[in-house]
């Protein structure tokens, strides 16, 4: 078991430390010229994603709720904790880079979503499905690598959506709360089960109500914190694009000591909260009931531009101002401890709302991944055993929650680098079809 673990702890550092970087970082850049720049429309999509589509279809999603699902399965922990690694492990420098990555995302992000529409299905209770497996299948008529996608995808769901979620809701109530690992991991499989089982509609409907307010909510407390720390503010912005390009020990014990470093960690925390490249958002981007790709390909970049060019940024912004401001507040915390000594100065509750907002993100999480995996499950099963599969990612909500996974955490990390490749390789492949 150690030497699986070893291998695999190599492997990722191998890939996510070059390969993968370049590839989805020459991706983002490709399609921002080739789509000629979508991301100046971000004002279109923005609007768009909150304008009805003219088409009621009781089957399917409204766009608002596709980009909800798909909010709901990428914010959280990668943008509050992810941020903080990001930092102290490449320095400030690393928060320019994040961004970047972000705002380039935006185009992978808006080719995937476009061409889901373009090759979804519809079964034959009317509802649409897709997403990079029906991609290769309808698009490049290779159904056995969209098989391998959609494989890719059920274990990523039971893996990041689910176990390592559930890790993290325990791991949060237990520190700040006492709760027993048991419990918590119990009532968050009772939570998001009761959700879960009751299909698409369930979902959307949940993940529209819930997860703008807890967007909202955080990104409320950190412009509050930021207005705290105001004083710290442009301070702040110097020394993030002073480390961007020329790093160098950062305060507090915060490293970065190379551009590659500095970069590194910032591209990939980016990478890893908005999943732009991986070819997630896709799958629920083809729910949307309209019928035209480049409306929900507009939306669906928006996911991207929330997540990671706004919610990360100010976190960036909020941990280092902290870091300016306080310091000592920031000496001997571990990695993933900058964002809790920030948040420490919040004049109401603190600690506490950080840790009510990471159980809360944790749980969304867990919901949207449920609907990214029920369509990888339906399409490796051919719609077989659906409930099946329901009950199997309640169940390891509460396993997840109760064992360590630090082995899971690296097979995660290897099934997503896998994942990029075939979902890059069609948008490459089919980059004819597309259009903004």
């Amino acid at each position: 078991m150690q030497n699986a673990f070893t291998f695999l702890k190599s492997s990722n550092q191998f890939l996510w430390s070059g390969p993968l970087l370049f590839l989805l970082m020459g991706t983002h850049l490709y399609f921002t010229m080739k789509l000629r720049v979508p991301q100046k429309n971000i004002l279109k999509a923005i609007r768009l994603s909150v304008t009805p589509s003219g088409k009621k279809d009781g089957n399917n999603l409204s766009v608002f709720a596709t980009l909800a699902t798909t909010l709901a399965a990428t914010l959280g922990t990668g943008n509050i904790i992810g941020v903080s690694t990001a930092v102290a492990l490449g320095g400030p420098g690393a928060i320019f880079w994040c961004w970047i990555t972000g705002i380039l995302g935006m185009a992978t992000a808006y080719a995937e979503c476009f061409l889901s529409v373009c090759f979804r299905k519809r079964d034959k209770d009317g509802v649409y499905q897709g997403g990079p497996m029906y991609v290769w299948e309808n698009g490049l008529h290779k159904p056995s690598v969209g098989k391998i996608y959609g494989f890719l995808t059920l274990v990523a769901a039971f893996g990041v959506g689910c176990t390592t979620q559930a890790n993290s809701i325990t791991q949060t109530t237990s520190l700040s709360f006492g709760l027993n690992p048991h419990i918590a991991g119990f009532a968050a499989a009772i939570l998001a089960g009761l959700v879960i089982v009751g299909g698409i509609r369930s979902i959307g409907n949940v993940c529209m109500k819930l997860v703008p307010f807890l967007a909202i909510l955080y990104t409320a407390s950190c412009v509050f914190l930021l207005i705290i720390n105001r004083e710290a503010l442009l301070p702040a912005i110097r020394l993030i694009l002073a480390h961007a390009l020329a790093p160098r020990a950062a305060l507090g014990g915060a490293a970065g000591s190379s551009l590659m470093l500095t970069a590194r960690y910032g591209i990939a925390r980016g990478l890893f909260t908005n999943e732009a490249g991986i070819g997630t958002a896709a799958i629920a981007a083809a729910a949307s009931d309209t019928d035209n790709p480049a409306h929900q390909a507009y939306v669906s970049m928006t996911a991207v531009f929330w997540d990671t060019v706004v919610m990360c940024l100010l976190s960036g912004l909020v941990i280092v101002t902290n870091m300016l401001l306080h310091p000592a507040s920031v000496l001997g915390v571990n990695e993933a401890g900058l964002t809790e000594a920030a948040f420490s100065y919040l004049p109401i509750l603190g600690n506490v709302f950080l840790s009510l907002c990471l159980v809360a993100f944790a749980i969304t999480t867990l919901i949207g991944w449920s609907y990214l995996g029920e369509q990888a499950f339906r399409y490796v099963t051919g719609n077989k055993g659906i409930f099946i599969y329901k009950v199997a990612y309640i169940v390891m909500i509460y396993i997840g929650a109760v064992l360590p996974l630090n082995l899971v955490w690296e097979c995660t990390d290897l099934i997503n680098a896998l994942m990029v490749i075939p979902n890059v390789a069609a948008l490459f492949l089919l980059q004819k079809y597309l259009r903004s």
